[in-house]
């Protein structure tokens, strides 16, 4: 078992005998000293995992000392104890960085209590987190093979995500790996699950189905307007939900979230698709009947989803609301800072809906630069990146604004998506679509039984080209890669994060609605 060094410095030392004793027996190593100086002095020459300060010593006062080790080692764990409760020392001690603040007189638990909390935290956490595991990993590999339905699949992939986030932070490598392979279980059964009830939900009206994107503003957009003050939605493409997950706690400094749902994305999981179909509130075939004008088809070179403002005009109208909205896309940094400097005139508006790109960038650039993809290669990573980024995004910006002018926000996003592993060899022609995870097109040649196929598009509500039109969906971590130049194919696409198929990082998205904290 680990040592640690621990140096106590306090004018009373020798008063402090019985308690030294009882941390030296419990295996810590214990160097004392009775004034302020000794200790600055010593923590520069000696290594010592925590430190141990009285803040009332003759001479160098202890706040004094703190200032002094924090200024040669500011990583090094300051306890500051003292008999003083005045708020004022707290406050100067906390904002010094102290890792924990101990009111005389003191007891032996409540010692090792705060020695455990900062030096044994990590093992501790870890060791709690397995145990906790172990006793649910039986649980969720029982639900998931119940045969459940889409409730309680998005049930479990919140647990899921939940125990990935866990983990992450216990530094649990070993359980990581079992809760991998309980996770690729459970997409092998979840796309099972897709595959026999995704044409019910769409065709059947007496099946129970998830709130699909084309229900999306129908159902918990428009129930926000008329409450008074602006409602803002934040659309974040390719927001799954670990990342939403990591940005709740940054968020709920300025906000409360009231609500935390999911709901499931239309196939294909893209933003062509997908996107289209929340702001229009149609699917896809409905869009190519209904609005001609604003449907760009596969075969067609123009951007699919330049028309995005158009479609939810024409949804607003159709459902009878008068509301003032506004529409924008953030493509690029400039925009997103131009934006939120603009932000306050967009509060005479009932309605503003704002598509924030960078997220799609981000897992689109990391299969074309070498950099993004040293930066991201697994989805703890992608989640730091995610993170990261958001802290000094024009987004963070805006969501602070509106949280201090009292806007009700809401965030969501079109789709998520998974790392890809295992490739999958098909066939086409030249006319076939470029995206990893499905294919539209005729004449298709792949080994059947393997993949979601959709031989008639529209009992999947999807346009057809043609006569002999179909669509092939990969499933779990699958990636269709062609038979020629199939090696360099596989390299290159390889442990990339894609959308376009099956899987519950795709399908199974967040929403959630948020009120400021100052409201």
């Amino acid at each position: 078992m680990q040592r640690y060094n621990i140096l106590w410095a306090d004018d009373e030392i020798d008063l402090l005998k019985p308690h030294i004793l009882f941390l030296e027996q419990r295996g810590y190593d214990i160097t004392p000293v009775n004034n302020g100086a000794d200790a600055v002095e010593l923590s520069e020459a000696r290594h010592f995992d925590v430190v141990f300060l009285d803040e009332h010593m003759p001479g160098m006062s202890g706040l004094e000392a703190l200032t002094q080790i924090k200024n040669h080692k500011p990583n090094l764990p300051v306890v500051m104890i003292t008999k003083n409760e005045a708020e004022q020392i707290m406050e100067e001690a906390i904002g010094a960085k102290i890792a924990d603040y101990l009111i005389k007189p003191l007891n032996p638990s409540q010692i090792l209590l705060s020695v455990k909390k900062i030096l044994d935290n990590k093992r501790l956490v870890m060791e709690k987190t397995s145990q906790n595991y172990q006793q649910e990993f039986q649980k969720i590999s029982l639900a998931f093979s119940n045969d459940p339905d889409h409730e309680e699949w998005a049930d479990i992939y919140k647990k899921l995500v939940q125990w990935e986030l866990r983990m992450e932070e216990s530094d649990n490598e070993g359980m990581g790996e079992v809760l991998e392979m309980q996770k690729v279980e459970a997409n092998l059964n979840f796309c099972k699950f897709v595959r026999r009830n995704y044409e019910k939900w769409l065709n059947d009206p007496a099946v129970a189905k998830p709130l699909l994107s084309h229900q999306l503003f129908k159902k918990k957009v428009f129930p926000e307007l008329g409450k008074g003050g602006s409602t803002f939605v934040f659309v974040i493409d390719n927001l799954r939900l670990d990342q939403w997950k990591v940005l709740a706690p940054i968020l709920e400094e300025y906000y409360n979230i009231d609500s935390e749902e999911t709901y499931y994305s239309i196939l294909p999981t893209t933003t062509a698709y997908a996107r289209n179909a929340i702001f229009s509130g149609l699917m896809p075939d409905e869009m190519q009947r209904i609005h001609p004008d604003l449907w760009i088809g596969e075969d067609e070179d123009e951007g699919k989803n330049n028309f995005e403002h158009e479609f939810l005009e024409r949804q607003l109208k159709k459902n009878n609301i008068q509301s003032k909205f506004s529409y924008h896309k953030i493509k690029q940094l400039e925009e997103g800072r131009a934006l939120a400097d603009s932000i306050n005139n967009l509060f005479t508006n009932e309605l503003n809906v704002i598509v924030y790109n960078f997220v799609d960038m981000l897992s689109h650039a990391r299969t074309d630069m070498a950099m993004v993809r040293e930066l991201a290669p697994d989805e703890a990573a992608y989640r730091s990146i995610t993170k990261s980024w958001f802290l000094h995004s024009a987004l963070w910006d805006m969501l602070r604004t509106v949280a201090e002018k009292k806007g009700r926000v809401i965030i969501t996003t079109d789709h998520g998506t998974v790392r890809v592993k295992r490739p999958f060899k098909i066939v086409g022609d030249r006319n076939v679509n470029s995206n990893l995870r499905y294919k539209q097109g005729k004449n298709l040649g792949y080994e059947s039984g393997k993949v979601l196929e959709a031989p008639k598009p529209e009992r999947f509500h999807l346009p057809k080209s043609n006569v002999s039109t179909a669509y092939v969906f990969a499933l779990e971590d699958q990636f269709f890669a062609y038979p020629n130049n199939y090696n360099y194919y596989v390299n290159f696409y390889k442990d990339t994060f894609q959308h376009g198929g099956v899987s519950m990082e795709e399908m199974i998205i967040p929403i959630a609605f948020l009120s400021p904290k100052n409201a």
